[in-house]
């Protein structure tokens, strides 16, 4: 096998972050390009100025390149935002063979069925995820090509898109000078960075909280059995920030950064801060307890609004090794221990692993799905043939090969 690159592309709400991995032939994934740019087109994961949206793309995927010496060509690109619907499904056919075995083709038709729903004209499929196969009264079947049976029955979980949400992220991407090879999930990414194989089949809540959005994907018997999203994340902090201490975005973001604690009780009572003044105001000096009190709120909400999201999967209580929380919004201090204190299960940070090369400047929660989207092209690549797809049929070389992909992996 030839040496490869891919390249995982994150436009976040807040941040555009890219992430170049290099495949050697005996198939070790080593970093050699990472950039990062500041994102001021998108809106709660949405974009809503495709000029400004392309120029971060171009600042983060031009940094990656000049560290990594090479030009990239195409990436994986994450999508995420509160437009993002998941549903359960099932679909049964009968066995078409004579000798009753089930072949590619039976499963192909059962995955078929199971995604033909009437969906409003505005959503699309975005992923067809097969949670389990089965075969008459056999179940939990993980693949059934080769076994006999009369009715093959398969049951998905999928997710949904807005059409035209997905389509300006495609058109970003190809408007900053790259090919899109595939469009995935940003948590579904995120989890192949930062979950063990041991976390996905015992039960275990991913929880990817960004800039715009909260985005929650849950794992049971080693495949995704929810997703959704909660339209919060750490720029609504930020912005509590700004209004409680009145300072600009940019300052109450390196105030949160820097001294932003999610958790009251851990901050002492005599630690100070300076607040930068605006318009020629003098700084002010205030207690980290005050700045505190701003924070945990809207954490404490963020973290309420998930908890539900989980609850209604009515799998909550499945979760045996608890929570993983990354994303760029698990780095605020205190947000840990208050999820494990409101939750009551165990919550650990989630951090990309997996990889070689500059991986230490990659083992940060902000570069989580950047990671996962290359992983998730190696799985690919590796599990299913693959061509150049055609600009005009994207939409349904994406839908085919996405399932397909999952199918081997999830």
């Amino acid at each position: 096998m030839e040496s490869r690159l891919l390249t995982g592309l994150d436009i976040g709400t807040t941040k555009v972050c890219a992430v170049i991995v290099k495949e050697d032939t005996g198939g070790q994934l080593n970093v050699v390009g990472i950039g990062s740019a500041p994102s001021h087109g998108l809106r709660k994961g949405v974009v809503v100025n495709i000029e400004q949206t392309v120029q971060s793309i171009q600042q983060a995927l031009g940094e990656a390149e000049h560290m990594a010496g090479v030009e990239v060509e195409s990436v994986f690109v994450g999508i995420a935002g509160d437009h993002i619907r998941s549903l359960n499904s099932k679909g049964v056919v009968g066995v078409s063979r004579d000798d009753h075995e089930i072949t590619e083709d039976d499963v192909d038709r059962a995955i078929s069925a199971a995604k033909a729903l009437a969906l409003p004209i505005d959503r699309e499929i975005l992923h067809v995820i097969p949670q389990e196969f089965i075969v008459d009264d056999q179940d939990g079947i993980p693949d059934p090509v080769g076994l006999s049976g009369v009715r093959l029955e398969v049951e998905v979980h999928l997710v949904t898109a807005a059409v035209t949400s997905a389509q300006n992220i495609v058109k970003s991407v190809q408007r900053a000078g790259y090919d899109v090879e595939e469009i995935v999930l940003e948590p579904l990414a995120s989890s192949l960075a930062v979950l063990d194989d041991d976390e996905r089949n015992l039960g275990v809540a991913l929880i990817d909280l960004g800039g715009g959005t909260t985005d929650i994907a849950l794992f049971f018997e080693g495949h995704i059995r929810h997703t959704s999203v909660v339209a919060l994340g750490g720029q609504h902090v930020t912005n509590d920030i700004a209004i409680g201490l009145r300072t600009p975005p940019e300052q109450a973001e390196v105030i949160k950064i820097e001294h932003g604690c999610g958790l009251t009780e851990m901050v002492k009572t005599n630690e100070t801060l300076t607040v930068p003044g605006v318009g020629g105001r003098a700084p002010r000096v205030i207690s980290r307890s005050v700045l505190t009190d701003i924070i945990q709120p809207r954490i404490e909400e963020i973290l309420t609004l998930t908890h539900q999201e989980m609850e209604k999967s009515d799998l909550l209580n499945l979760m045996a090794t608890g929570a993983v929380i990354t994303g760029g919004g698990a780095m605020l201090k205190g947000t840990i221990e208050l999820a494990e204190k409101m939750w009551g299960i165990p919550v650990k940070l989630g951090i990309p692993k997996y990889l070689g090369g500059l991986t230490e400047s990659v083992r940060n929660p902000v570069y989580s799905t950047a990671v996962g989207l290359t992983l998730y092209g190696r799985h690919y690549h590796n599990g299913t043939s693959f061509h150049k797809r055609k600009t005009e049929n994207l939409w349904e070389d994406v839908r085919d090969s996405i399932t397909h992909f999952f199918r081997r992996f999830f």
